[in-house]
């Protein structure tokens, strides 16, 4: 039997888990059907099954947010060479923000996502081929329901705590509107309310790069010349608004990629070289329709709107959550004042609201690279967590 050799902390070798049920209806009007979600668990489920944290994954991302696989490694148990952990590997293990020795970590790839859920690349049963353009747009709260009946067939009575960044932030809060009464507190990072006019426009851009390649073929590439250059420049669009000025001023500068300017428009600086590797390796990995998809539920997330241009409406009857809000200094694309915001509101309503804004500069993406901060406070809060609640720690 193959020993395969990790750190101490991590979750060591993991699988990817499927669930498969009927049918779901969305909240367009439209259904899917039949629906597959993509997941991993992580450590044990106590006896109350109410020990369980729910981690939600933003655009990129998938169900695979720590260990390894077993294909990584090679046939003395050794890692290969430039394997990675999952996406958050630094915040899901034994003794980490999420603790898997006292915790039954989940995670799932949201429907139309591209790593085993069902997306825009699975069958249409009607069809026979690949939805395409013709799987319905999903939103938020789409998102949130086909975790919910994940967490049902899993037979959880209620979730600890959910959390998760951007996209995944956004779930996390939905979660707290939606099924209040089966989760006990929330953690959404670098989230918002509503995306800016200025995200919103980010991301059309990126939709038009994909869409303009011309093998998008109207979203029907499959078995075909996929839209590579559309998603790649999209991905490097993204990419850009996920890090900070000062990330990029530290990281690159304005260094050279080679000896000396060539007066052509061949790559001449390094964040260029940068920037053109992270679209390469997001084509080899990532569906050009799930970026759409994504993208859009992103854009149509509107709390404020919903709840007739008063947030404080959205979370009156999820008063019994607790909620720990954390933005980042370097933030741009959903800055502090977003969180402030949904702040304002849960204590307009009466609700247990703790916030942190941690200075940095990585930007966007500090949910995923600021561990030590994040993972002092995370701790802090769900050890209240579970200390008010009596919850039984295995």
């Amino acid at each position: 039997m193959v020993e395969y050799k990790v750190a101490a902390n991590s979750v060591g070798v993991v699988e990817t888990k499927y669930f498969d049920f009927d049918e779901i209806e969305l909240e367009s009007g439209k259904k899917i059907a039949p629906v597959r979600i993509a997941y991993e668990t992580y450590g044990k489920l106590n006896k109350n099954k109410d020990n369980a944290i729910l981690l939600c994954h933003a655009l990129s991302a998938d169900a695979h947010v720590a260990g390894y696989y077993k294909d990584q490694f090679d046939e003395d148990g050794n890692l290969k060479v430039d394997e990675k952990p999952g996406w958050w590997d630094n915040m899901v293990g034994p003794s980490k923000a999420f603790d898997t020795d006292k915790y039954f970590v989940i995670c799932s790839n949201v429907i139309c996502g591209c790593k085993g859920s069902t997306g825009p690349s699975s069958i249409d049963p009607t069809r026979g081929e690949p939805y395409g353009l013709r799987f319905p747009v999903i939103t938020i709260k789409d998102m949130v329901n086909a975790e919910k009946k994940l967490i049902d067939y899993l037979g959880i009575r209620r979730i600890l705590t959910l959390s998760g960044g951007s996209i995944g932030g956004m779930q996390a809060l939905q979660w707290a509107i939606s099924y209040p009464e089966r989760i006990i507190s929330t953690i959404p990072q670098a989230s918002s309310a509503r995306p800016s006019a200025q995200a919103i426009a980010f991301n059309e851009v990126a939709r038009r790069a994909i869409m303009s390649d011309p093998n998008f073929n109207k979203g029907d590439y499959y078995g075909k010349e996929r839209p590579r250059n559309g998603l790649a420049i999209a991905r490097m669009m993204g990419h850009i608004t996920y890090l900070s000025e000062e990330s990029m001023k530290r990281k690159f500068g304005r260094k050279l990629f080679k000896d000396k300017v060539g007066y052509d428009f061949d790559v001449d600086f390094q964040v260029e070289s940068y920037l053109r590797y992270q679209g390469e390796k997001f084509v080899e990995r990532f569906d050009a329709n799930t970026y759409l998809y994504m993208t859009k539920a992103r854009d149509y997330y509107d709390l404020v709107e919903e709840y007739n241009g008063r947030l404080a409406n959205a979370f009156i009857n999820s008063t019994n959550v607790k909620y720990l809000l954390i933005s980042f200094t370097s933030d741009w694309l959903f800055p502090t004042e977003h969180t402030k915001e949904i702040v304002r509101a849960l204590q307009a309503v009466g609700a247990d609201v703790s916030f942190c804004e941690i200075e940095c500069d990585y930007g966007h993406d500090a949910f995923l690279l600021e561990t030590d901060k994040q993972t002092q406070i995370i701790t802090n809060f769900l050890n209240r967590v579970v200390e008010e609640e009596k919850i039984e720690i295995i």
